[in-house]
């Protein structure tokens, strides 16, 4: 496939152009801890337009064939001093954060689409709408995948969305807009896979953070900058000397929304090797190519239902959520789970229950933990972790 390139006049991050492996992660690093988006700013400032999309999944592939920046919701490490009063005290610091960043302006949109996700989430479109003056709607993805007519409703929603985009950005959106958009979108989807293969395969030619920041690159700068920042990349990290260490390998599980703070995923990196995970599984949700023959909205549709991972907000009865950890969990080869969730999130928490129960069965380890996006100190944490993976070690 032949990679297709960012025009110069559109690049927002190119701080990691002509340095050397670890100093370009350094760069990556420092651009997804920063909490002033600054790379979405910049594509403002070539006058660019920026379309929101709250977690778990979002067909990008809509919006970027109008001509607008994808941009991943995933909160941030901001105090929610102005948002804080739009939301009860017992709800997830992810839906705060997130609508912090609209009210002061730290990141400025066209549109933004959230999704019924949970209790909490489902309000999100509404508050996030009453309080800034650009159109803010819900995504419906489907309720029972296991329907016949799932993939003809799919179809629908995406179209709304499309019109939505095309209101917002000014453009007409073809069927060949779409599927030159499908075509960059299966190329970096080609490109995390295989980050991930080195994740699995050989986890200690790359830092649990720098993996992190190299995915969650990909939901604040244009898709054709991040493929080339990929293509450039992962073959040097193949090609790093790096000796292998006496680690446990675990897959870390409770990801799939609200994001552990940068320190924690640090602290995990130098405790054991995370060889597999769902963080930020939204950008990874599609497993497999969309075809590009056919009508577009459709194969994207049927993408989603057919070609798909898991999370605990999609109730497939295809895919049990316990079965497929433990199939993640065996792809890896790993030793142990890691089963987090973030604080006051029902769907995390609840499915760690399953999880226990299912792990306890077939006598694998792990190790249960709950986080907030915003918490600072690790050391206890660190040693109950050491004392885990010790035990493992020497059992």
């Amino acid at each position: 496939m032949t990679l297709t390139t960012t025009p110069a006049t559109t690049r927002v991050f190119t701080e990691w152009h002509d340095k050397s492996l670890d100093d370009a992660l350094v760069e990556c690093r420092d651009m997804v801890e920063s909490a002033e988006f600054e790379l979405v700013q910049r594509w403002r400032d070539q006058g660019g337009k920026v379309a929101g999309h709250f977690q778990v999944y979002f067909p990008e592939e809509i919006v970027h064939a109008a001509g607008m920046l994808p941009f991943k919701v995933r909160g941030a490490p901001v105090e929610p001093t102005d948002s804080d009063s739009h939301f009860g005290s017992y709800l997830c610091s992810i839906l705060k954060t997130s609508l912090e960043l609209a009210l002061t302006n730290t990141v400025e949109m066209e549109m933004f689409v959230s999704h019924p996700i949970c209790d909490a989430a489902r309000n999100l479109a509404a508050i996030w709408g009453r309080n800034t003056d650009y159109p803010a709607q819900i995504l419906y993805l489907p309720q029972n995948p296991n329907s016949a007519g799932s993939v003809d409703y799919l179809v629908h929603e995406y179209d709304r969305v499309r019109r939505l985009a095309e209101q917002v950005s000014g453009a007409t959106i073809t069927d060949d807009d779409l599927r030159a958009s499908i075509v960059v979108f299966n190329e970096n989807r080609r490109l995390l896979r295989e980050l991930y293969d080195i994740k699995r395969e050989t986890p200690w030619l790359i830092a649990a953070e720098d993996a992190y920041a190299l995915v969650a690159l990909a939901g604040m700068i244009p898709r054709e900058e991040h493929n080339e920042l990929l293509t450039a990349l992962l073959p040097q990290i193949k090609e790093r000397g790096l000796k292998k260490e006496d680690r446990i390998r675990v897959v870390f599980e409770g990801g799939f929304c609200e994001q552990p703070p940068f320190d924690l995923i640090r602290m995990l990196g130098r405790t054991c090797y995370v060889v597999d995970d769902d963080l930020l599984i939204g950008l990874r949700y599609i497993t497999e190519d969309v075809p590009t023959e056919g009508t577009p909205l459709r194969q994207l549709a049927e993408s989603y239902i057919d070609r798909s991972s898991y999370s605990p907000v999609q109730h497939d009865l295809r895919k049990p959520k316990e079965d497929m950890l433990k199939a993640r969990i065996a792809g890896a080869k790993a030793d142990a789970a890691i089963l987090a969730a973030a604080k006051m999130c029902e769907p995390g928490l609840e499915e760690q229950v399953t999880y226990t129960h299912t792990l306890d069965d077939d006598e694998i380890a792990y190790f249960v933990s709950e986080f907030e996006e915003n918490m600072s100190s690790f050391d206890q944490l660190e040693l109950q972790l050491e004392t885990f993976a010790e035990n493992l070690l020497f059992a």
